[in-house]
């Protein structure tokens, strides 16, 4: 299942036909042959999961009999890589064989140091190229890469991934926004590559230190996006690619734990394609029962992944805490059969206010659907532990709406949040740029000590 090089395709190809087009079925053989390699891989390499599955380390696991094997978490990792710093027991390859090493973005307890051996990288750097042509990128293109390239795989990965599409990169990193405008007039950018909340600096350094010099005069063509939610907002996605002139593309949802891209948009949707089906086994469990979904349209659970094919650190049944919707799983006009989804939230941002569980991702959507109240910066502001009588908010007025207009902004406000999420609000409005604006990933939710 090897991709054509892609200087070989023409726009309308996809980048890796053979396996893209593949049926459900055929797939399915696929993920059980590969499964089987993987499954004595780990039997024989991982100490962790020696210990873990050692009721079923000397059974035959098929993919359906994975349902009945216990759950890896998170939590489980860094105790682990805590006793065996930096890799932790549930490597599976000799060190030598580790080619890059990165670590999660975490912010509690010590980061995931996380591992790749040169055939990892590459089967990354190759799911991740069919999400960016699915999105839109083609060798034509000039990309610059505005993520962190400080250990995070959003960095550097991400730039092997874009350079795998065969696409030209520069990789700008974050920071020196001024330069990176002027290296996007200069170098005669198409694409760029960053957080969905990154515009919103650029435009404030347009007005800033460029007078006269709008968005669209940088000449973008594509928005490949990712590390943060937003874009499901048809709203949102349609301010964005009026003010700047290009196509919108959340290309770039993954795990850092996981794979680095595991679905990403193409032109004919919004919903994200799953493009990793050949290295990834991914299972949608019930949040309440953890009984496995079957992957339908109209499925909602907690997405699930085991690797198919890994030889550093091998997952079974890893709990990615993202709450999916499933959206479609029939082969779409270009001959895709990839499922689609959209992520609604995540289990652990999740908060309660007078028993309805909130996700931040769905004040966002509110926030982001009265464009002309607000720029769509805002913060959700929790005081103590919890559970809580209503949600705070704090919201960033629109560019041009006068102070006058403030009140009226925020009972709508307050009226949009009630009526996607069932939770009284108290929005407070704050003047326009009131908010930091961020190169990296935008905390949406502030914590309060009371």
């Amino acid at each position: 299942m090897r991709a054509n090089a892609p200087q070989e395709l023409d726009d309308n190809s996809l980048f890796d036909r053979e396996f893209e087009t593949l049926s459900p079925d055929d797939l399915r053989k696929y993920q059980e042959t590969r499964w089987a390699s993987q499954w004595e891989y780990v039997k024989k390499h991982s100490r962790f999961y020696q210990t873990k599955l050692a009721q079923y380390i000397d059974r035959d696991i098929s993919l359906d009999d994975l349902q009945d094997l216990p759950l890896t978490e998170k939590d489980e990792l860094r105790i682990s890589q805590e006793a065996d710093y930096p890799f932790g027991n549930y490597i599976a390859c000799p060190e030598e064989r580790v080619a890059r090493m990165h670590r999660t973005s975490g912010t509690t307890g010590r980061p995931l140091i996380l591992s790749n051996s040169q055939k990892d990288a590459e089967k990354v750097a190759h799911v991740g190229a069919r999400s960016m042509w699915a999105a839109g990128l083609r060798p034509r293109d000039r990309v610059v890469h505005c993520l962190n390239y400080c250990m995070w795989t959003g960095g550097f990965t991400d730039h092997t991934i874009l350079e795998a599409s065969g696409a030209t990169v520069l990789p700008f990193g974050v920071g020196n926004t001024t330069q990176l405008i002027q290296s996007i007039k200069d170098l005669g950018i198409t694409a760029i590559s960053c957080t969905p909340s990154y515009p919103a600096m650029l435009e404030k350094v347009l007005r800033d230190h460029f007078p006269g010099l709008s968005p669209r005069d940088l000449g973008l063509r594509l928005g490949l996006f990712g590390g943060e939610g937003g874009l499901d907002n048809p709203a949102f996605r349609e301010a964005m690619e009026e003010k700047w002139g290009f196509k919108v593309r959340n290309a770039n949802f993954g795990l850092s734990e996981v794979l680095s891209i595991l679905g990403g948009q193409t032109s004919w949707t919004n919903d994200l394609l799953f493009h990793a089906g050949d290295v990834i086994f991914a299972e949608i469990l019930d949040p309440e029962s953890g009984k496995r979904l079957p992957i339908n349209e109209g499925t909602v659970g907690e997405l699930v992944c085991t690797h198919l094919a890994k030889e550093c650190q091998p997952l079974i049944r890893y709990r990615t805490r993202d709450i999916v919707t499933v959206t479609g799983a029939d082969a779409g006009p270009d001959g895709r059969t990839a499922w689609r989804f959209r992520v609604t939230g995540r289990t652990d941002d999740m908060f309660n206010v007078r028993g309805i569980n909130v996700f931040p991702s769905a004040v966002r959507a509110a926030v982001e659907a009265l464009p002309q109240y607000s720029s769509g910066q805002f913060r959700i502001v929790l005081r103590g532990p919890g559970p809580y009588d209503r949600i705070d908010v704090k919201v960033e007025a629109a560019q041009l709406l006068s102070s006058g207009d403030w009140n009226g902004a925020r009972e709508a406000l307050e009226r949009e949040i009630q009526r996607r999420i069932g939770s009284t609000a108290v929005v407070e409005m704050i003047p326009f740029e009131g908010l930091p604006r961020t190169d990296g990933k935008t905390k949406w939710v502030e914590q309060v000590e009371v």
